[in-house]
């Protein structure tokens, strides 16, 4: 049953330089299951796993200290999978999917604009039956504006991608057919879409045959004005769903050689042209962070690092902790610039923004920096408009109980001065 609280007194931390932490609520910290952060011109909506495991929604105005918090009759498990999206839709409408891997549907929305106390859970979306193995939810607007849902139908290495858009009040399939279908034999993990500075939104994703993380396979790229007609770089359109044999193959990296689903990350160079990062080991056996860019004949891979003695040999089914996570590529000057995490630590990796030659590499921006217990990492989420979260959490645990429940963390708005 949906309950509302007044706000919550936290012991505000020491914000780190030219930045204000604001204690929001204290947290499940079991693992880093995603939170969600959405901001407007008036307000700050935020979506986390509360120390009890609720799902919870907290909100304020932009203007405003006063944080107020609505409780969903969900609860989180160990499974770090089960990430929150969140977004707003034309009428300021919040809708909310949360706590799904492999699960029917969790999906709450308000009735009412910034009125927290109208969430209402809604049991089906479109059709109950494609709603009963769901992962990954994620929001998105459309090239026209409306809100659409997508979502991963069925397990790993058997996995459909179903895209809903909403109509008015009502969700409908926005595509005819699943975006992408594994024939049963394999799974596409997505990153994007992403609106470039040309208009289209573009899409990677890697193929993936078990639930064994070293199965990927193939990097992959599509293309679109509208999320309904899709075509390869070169402008040849793509019937739908997208099947292994049909997909444009950016690099063949093959099962077993180091690339990882979630870190095949879309960016854009000077001249508007999409560059994506993405992993494997190198001739000697290391793990390397490299560039594909789509020039005039094509896909054009280049390394972005020159590291000796590491490799990061990943397998095995549930949620890893990854000792690699790529940001977006991004131009700085006569550079692009390529934020990286590697064993905790933040890395730009530099390189020509014209000939994608490696210029070097410098210490990465820390966004939040906040105080992290021994053996927890830190997490963060943030918006385009400056705005975080950040907060503590055990690292992941292949889904697995750990013999000890960790003490809630304090999560914290991050807001730049």
């Amino acid at each position: 049953m949906l309950k509302l609280l007044a706000p919550l007194a936290l012991a505000c931390a020491v914000p780190a330089a030219a930045q204000t932490a604001e204690p929001i609520d204290r947290v499940w910290a079991g693992h880093d299951a995603a939170f969600a952060l959405v901001v407007t011109d008036a307000r700050i909506y935020v979506g986390y796993y509360d120390a009890e495991r609720r799902l919870t929604i907290a909100s304020r105005p932009r203007k405003s200290s006063r944080w107020r918090y609505a409780r969903l009759p969900t609860r989180v498990g160990w499974d770090a999978h089960n990430r929150i999206a969140m977004a707003l839709d034309a009428q300021g409408r919040l809708h909310v999917a949360a706590n799904m891997h492999n699960d029917p549907l969790v999906y709450f929305r308000t009735r009412t604009p910034n009125d927290l106390g109208s969430f209402t859970r809604v049991a089906v979306m479109v059709d109950r039956a494609a709603e009963r193995s769901m992962t990954y939810p994620e929001f998105l607007k459309g090239a026209d504006g409306r809100l659409i849902f997508k979502y991963r139908d069925g397990g790993s290495g058997r996995g459909r991608e179903i895209y809903n858009v909403l109509d008015g009040s009502e969700w409908k399939r926005l595509l005819d057919a699943p975006l992408a279908d594994g024939e049963g034999k394999r799974s596409a993990y997505f990153v994007g879409p992403v609106v470039g500075p040309d208009g289209w939104f573009h899409l990677t994703w890697v193929w993936r045959d078990t639930p064994d993380a070293a199965t990927n396979h193939d990097l992959s790229y599509a293309r679109s004005r509208d999320l309904v007609h899709w075509q390869r770089s070169d402008g040849t359109p793509l019937a739908l769903p997208i099947r292994l044999g049909d997909a444009e193959i950016v690099d063949p990296v093959a099962v077993g050689d180091g690339m990882i689903n979630n870190n095949t990350v879309p960016g854009f160079d000077a001249a508007g042209r999409v560059v994506i990062a993405f992993h494997k080991f190198d001739g000697a056996g290391n793990t390397q962070v490299f560039l594909a860019r789509r020039e005039v004949t094509g896909w054009r891979i280049v390394p972005a690092s020159d590291w000796k003695h590491f490799r990061w040999e990943f397998g095995g089914n549930g949620s890893l902790d990854f000792r690699l996570r790529l940001g977006t590529p991004k131009v700085e000057g006569d550079l692009l610039v390529l934020p990286v995490v590697r064993d905790g630590k933040p890395i730009d990796l530099l390189l020509d923004a014209a000939t994608l030659a490696r210029k070097g590499e410098r210490p990465g921006r820390r966004l939040g920096e906040i105080a992290v217990p021994p053996g927890m990492q830190r997490n963060t989420v943030e918006d385009a408009s400056g705005i975080a979260l950040a907060w503590p959490s055990l690292p992941p645990n292949r889904d697995v109980p750990r013999d000890q429940v960790p003490e809630p963390q304090v999560l914290r708005l991050i807001v730049p001065d």
